[in-house]
């Protein structure tokens, strides 16, 4: 009554027997029972990238983590979680983190140039204020208040909301899965995107388009074919094939047999021997037995693989090469098929020992998705180079590329090829060619490496174990969530729930959202920081009799409105048009351009400037130190308020985005006016903050001079629309 069940890995205990297939991570340490053609890639323990076959046996045990390439396997499980090998690498990698990514640099070179210069200006307040009264406790109070208004605290925290919000979006729409919310910045600054063509352009559902017998010299399309029609190529396809297959093309191999071939009675054979699919180009071998020892090998793979191996006439190689360059040239999947036979008693250890018979060829269709035309060309308006990696044959390859609309489709680079360029003609190479075939995972590393060389930044799409290395190397790797392998997903930054790439058109959008979103919290930063500073300093420097106008309370007051305006407010507007059609984030840029900083800080300075003048005019006229704070403090508060709504676009104006949709700007707005209300009619709070009751008329004048101070940036606006 034993039967095979599937389990969480973290239920897998000592003592437990596993199955192990390709594609498979292995769930614990252990010892195995069988082995069978078993190959792992053990690289993640030892550095050693060629993979080691397995027996079964103590010497050579099984370890969690590792990467089934190959064959079949069964083990016992001798350690699970962090007594294996790989939870104790795990242990000690606790202590590691990752690297920081571009915009985490800039931002930290901001954010510490900032807190150096509120250090040097805390110290200089100090020492001038105490050389005024002599008081070191008002001094400090002072320059503590300084340094308060010059860190800029805030931005770290919005950065990491940003992302955390970011990657939470994505994965609410349950589309993508992001693995590390700083991968979401990334992918606003994708320059290039690497694709496989089965199941990622195309629908990964193939049909059979024809068959070609070599010996007959006939070739019947699907629609043609008849019951005992070429019956040694159906026959030899589908023993070729897994007995439950699991690859679309294995699927209609069987599903053409069982219409057309002839029962042969496979269920009494036994499978003896299989040589995985392996070889550049691939092929695959079966070797099957019945009870009096009579032997079937069958094989299958990339026609070029069997032709290699056969004795073939020219005529009948020219007619083979002839009807695949026709199959190819249509987008046809072609594949060869073979038998052979075998005297010796042992089998050879590699498939190419076998002196191959060809049957014949099989043409599959795997026709292109629907919408992979218009999210190829929403990919190209983004100003992101697409580029096709299969392991198809070159015609097939380029025939898909220009049917879903790819440019650069004259030319094709066989993996091959890439391996034999030295680096510096790959880099060329690599920008003028968009579709690469017959790829395998060496040469695609190698493609990734030289777009990296380039200072592109990619993204590469994979399902398979072969696919690992570069999804790894890419700056943004992307498994596919339905067909995709564990080793792949493993080795990636995002996963597509559904692998639809158009997802990946949403992702892109969102991280190009998420950074324009952060540039304007950042710049609202700046803004709103440069008036208080000045209001504390500027006083003080040109010597007013009163200069003890904010407080620490006033600082820290300012700093809880503005905290939820940069992180809440900000990250939550909607993408401005024309986003996608703007080319990618430059990685290497500094975060803010000259421009955009300059224009912040003048828009700061704008603010203190005008603050200034009016309390020094109040000062003149009679005002005291408290009516003098409370112009500064409300003005400061107003101009808040009027600095979040302008600066929601530096390119709309303000009447376009008060439309846009945002309904915690609005709620986080009322939510500071209520508080300045409070402040300014409730007498206990008006005592705390040291400030006067609002007369009639301040009301009107304090809102005008932020008005004023804040909405001079929407006659810049609407010059730069206009090219001034």
């Amino acid at each position: 009554n034993r039967r095979w069940v599937l389990l969480p890995v973290d239920e897998v205990v000592v003592g437990d027997v596993v199955m192990l297939e390709e594609g498979v991570v292995v769930p614990a340490d252990g010892t195995l029972l069988e082995a069978f053609d078993l190959s792992i890639n053990e690289s993640m323990l030892t550095g050693e990238s060629l993979p080691v076959m397995k027996d079964s046996g103590k010497s050579n045990p099984v370890y969690r983590g590792t990467m089934v390439l190959s064959g079949y396997g069964v083990f016992r499980v001798t350690e699970v979680g962090i007594k294996t090998v790989f939870g104790q690498i795990g242990k000690s990698l606790q202590t590691i983190t990752p690297p920081p990514t571009p915009l985490q640099r800039q931002i930290k070179r901001f954010v510490q140039r900032m807190a150096f210069f509120g250090l040097i200006a805390f110290l200089l307040v100090v020492l001038l204020k105490y050389g005024q009264n002599g008081l070191w406790i008002n001094a400090l109070l002072h320059g503590l208040s300084l340094a308060m208004s010059i860190i800029p605290e805030e931005i770290p925290v919005a950065f990491m909301t940003f992302l955390a919000l970011g990657a939470f979006r994505l994965l609410r729409e349950n589309k993508i899965i992001v693995r590390l919310p700083q991968y979401v910045e990334t992918l606003g600054s994708a320059t290039v995107i690497c694709i496989d063509k089965t199941g990622t352009i195309t629908q990964n559902q193939m049909s059979l388009q024809g068959c070609y017998s070599l010996h007959n010299n006939q070739m019947i399309s699907e629609a043609d074919l008849k019951p005992g029609d070429l019956p040694d190529l159906l026959r030899y396809a589908l023993w070729s094939s897994e007995i439950n297959p699991f690859d679309p093309m294995e699927k209609e191999i069987h599903r053409v047999y069982e219409k057309y071939g002839i029962h042969d009675g496979q269920l009494h054979w036994q499978l003896k021997h299989e040589y995985p699919l392996s070889g550049k180009p691939a092929m695959m071998t079966h070797i099957f037995q019945d009870q009096q020892q009579h032997t079937i090998i069958a094989m299958k793979g990339a026609p070029e693989a069997l032709m290699a191996n056969a004795q073939l006439s020219p005529d009948y190689r020219n007619k083979l090469e002839a009807i695949m360059q026709t199959w190819t040239s249509n987008g046809f999947r072609v594949l060869g098929i073979g038998k052979s036979s075998w005297k010796e008693a042992q089998w050879p250890l590699d498939q190419k020992a076998f002196q191959i018979e060809i049957l014949g060829l099989l043409a599959f269709y795997d026709p292109p998705k629907p919408t992979i035309g218009d999210t190829i060309k929403q990919f190209r308006e983004a100003g992101i180079c697409v580029k096709m990696i299969t392991g198809d044959h070159a015609n097939t390859a380029l025939s898909i590329a220009r049917q879903i609309g790819m440019e650069k489709t004259k030319d094709v680079l066989t993996g091959d090829e890439v391996i034999s360029m030295n680096l510096d003609a790959l880099k060329q190479k690599v920008n003028e060619v968009n579709v690469f075939a017959r790829m395998y995972p060496e040469a695609k590393v190698r493609i990734v490496e030289a777009l990296k060389e380039n200072n592109e930044v990619v993204a590469m799409t994979g399902d398979g174990v072969n696919d690992a290395p570069a999804l790894q190397a890419a700056h943004i790797g992307i498994a596919m969530g339905k067909r995709g392998s564990a080793v792949a997903k493993a080795a990636s930054a995002l996963i597509l729930t559904d692998d639809d790439l158009s997802h990946m058109v949403d992702a892109i959008r969102q991280g190009r959202r998420v950074y324009a979103n952060l540039k304007k919290a950042v710049r609202y930063i700046i803004s709103i920081h440069i008036p208080i500073i000045l209001i504390v300093a500027m006083p003080l420097i040109l010597g007013w009799q009163v200069v003890d106008l904010f407080f620490p309370i006033h600082i820290i007051f300012l700093e809880l409105i503005m905290g939820p305006t940069c992180s809440i407010v900000y990250e939550n507007e909607p993408s401005e048009p024309g986003l996608m059609q703007q080319a990618p984030v430059s990685m290497s840029n500094t975060f803010l351009s000259t421009s955009a900083l300059w224009l912040s800080i003048g828009q700061g300075v704008v603010i203190a400037v005008g603050v200034l003048i009016a309390g020094d005019w109040l000062l003149h006229h009679g005002g005291t130190e408290q009516a003098v704070r409370t112009l500064f403090f409300f003005t400061c508060l107003f101009s808040n308020i009027f600095l979040t709504l302008f600066n929601r676009s530096f390119e709309q104006s303000v009447f376009h985005t008060l439309i846009s949709p945002n309904r915690w700007m609005w709620f986080i707005l009322l939510t500071s006016t209520l508080l300045t209300v409070l402040i300014a009619t409730v007498p206990l709070l008006r005592d705390l903050f040291f400030l006067n009751a609002l007369t009639v008329y301040e009301w009107p004048l304090f809102i005008g001079i932020a008005l004023l101070t804040t909405g001079w940036v929407e006659v810049w606006k609407w010059l730069k629309r206009r090219n001034f």
